[in-house]
């Protein structure tokens, strides 16, 4: 009987409470978000110059909201993914943002954004990269998986207060 699972025990995550994960979860859903909208406008805007590398484009766009997703709701196993993906992401924009400069030159077939807005999109892509990979190390080193098992009085008891039950505690008299 004691192994079974009480009715009575919460969950705990202490870690999660704290203002440092809270701010550092938002800025890695948001430099996910930032990277996937960086990589759509460079995919978008220069489709026809990509030359096969659309669906690599189009594959970061996913992946990176999805991680911003499960990152959003404490998630902590894609972080190490993350900060991969941002590395390769950060060689490819490395690479490319030159390429993009080049093509300002006439005989070059241009697309839909100029070549010198793409490169500096692709430009902008390294220094989020770089802030990608830190943020997620940081947040993978918070430790947010860590779990407490506690009964309902005792979580009443450390976090509302001695003698409230809830927010619908009955007050003492005056």
């Amino acid at each position: 009987m004691a192994d079974e699972p009480s009715d009575d025990l919460v969950i705990y995550h202490p870690n999660r409470e704290k203002a440092a994960s809270k701010a550092t979860k938002s800025i890695v859903v948001l430099l996910l978000l930032v990277c996937a909208g960086l990589v759509f406008v460079v995919t978008a805007g220069g489709w026809n110059n990509l030359q096969g590398a659309q669906v690599v484009s189009i594959a970061y766009i996913i992946i990176f909201c999805v991680m911003a997703y499960y990152v959003a709701r404490w998630q902590r196993g894609v972080l190490p993914l993350a900060a991969a993906l941002a590395i390769i992401l950060l060689v490819f924009a490395a690479i490319a943002a030159p390429s993009w400069f080049d093509r300002n030159k006439s005989g070059y077939n241009h697309s839909g954004l100029p070549p010198d807005l793409l490169g500096l999109f692709t430009v902008i892509l390294i220094p989020v990269s770089f802030l990608l990979i830190a943020f997620a190390m940081r947040a993978f080193a918070q430790q947010w998986n860590i779990e407490i098992e506690m009964t309902h009085d005792e979580y009443d008891r450390r976090h509302r207060g001695p003698g409230q039950r809830g927010q619908y505690a009955p007050q003492p008299l005056a």
